[in-house]
């Protein structure tokens, strides 16, 4: 693709291990994805959406060929590394929010900030930021059973955003919100990207989702077998930031 791509992908391959014999979850993977994009994995359950997000976030690693993010071998980063990158460059929305029952929705949304080396009032800013980008600073104070379905989704995008990241990968953001929520979601999701040329890949066979992608990777067997850039995705609403 073009050459200001931040994610190279060559000849992947993902294997694991069933019983005495492999299972080859991707197989022979190329692609590439530029800053600001907005694309999607599409495909059936067992196509290696999930296995090709994982390794492009760094929590796997590729059996062969290699995944290159920001200038980094995932194939060669240590724990430590791979850690690294994602806390400052890599954030994750999944369709379970995995939000701490505990804590405060700013306190959720913070937890992604500890790593770094802000100060408290740095901190606070940012999420206050987050959280207005989503619509959620009248919700500080709540804790995620008090919230509904997609509030705590618009907390979990929140806290993947909060650290303005230049990656966000997304694993069914909306396999558990009704149709409106969903539109709501991926819409705030769009607006962002655009506004801070943050790069959005969805894991999803959801057509909700798939009408506001720019570009759709179909997946199947583990090989694309179709790579489409739309022209016609949603328009953008503007988002202040």
């Amino acid at each position: 693709m073009e050459n200001d791509s931040i994610i190279k992908i060559e000849k992947l391959i993902k294997r694991f291990p069933v019983g005495k014999t492999e299972f080859t979850a991707l197989n022979g993977i190329s692609a590439s994805f530029g800053r600001g994009e907005f694309a999607g994995l599409a495909g059936p359950s067992g196509s290696g959406k999930t296995t090709l997000l994982n390794i492009i976030g760094s929590l796997d690693s590729p059996s062969e060929g290699d995944v290159d993010v920001l200038g980094n071998s995932v194939s060669s980063l240590t724990h430590k590394q791979s850690a690294k990158l994602r806390n400052r460059h890599i954030g994750f929305i999944f369709q379970t929010y995995n939000l701490l029952p505990v804590y405060t929705v700013f306190e959720n949304v913070e937890f992604a900030l500890l790593l770094q080396k802000l100060s408290r009032s740095e901190r606070k800013k940012a999420v206050m930021d987050a959280l207005e980008w989503v619509g959620l600073t009248d919700k500080v104070k709540s804790r995620p059973s008090m919230l509904s379905g997609g509030e705590c989704q618009r907390v979990a995008i929140a806290r993947a955003m909060v650290k303005r990241p230049d990656i966000v990968l997304a694993d069914e953001p909306t396999a558990n919100l009704d149709s409106k929520n969903s539109h709501h979601i991926i819409q705030t999701m769009k607006n962002l990207s655009r506004e801070l040329k943050t790069t959005f890949i969805f894991a999803t066979h959801d057509e909700k989702v798939m009408q506001y992608l720019d570009r759709i990777i179909s997946l199947e067997d583990g090989k694309i077998v179709k790579d489409d850039v739309k022209t016609d995705s949603k328009p953008q609403d503007h988002v202040s930031i």
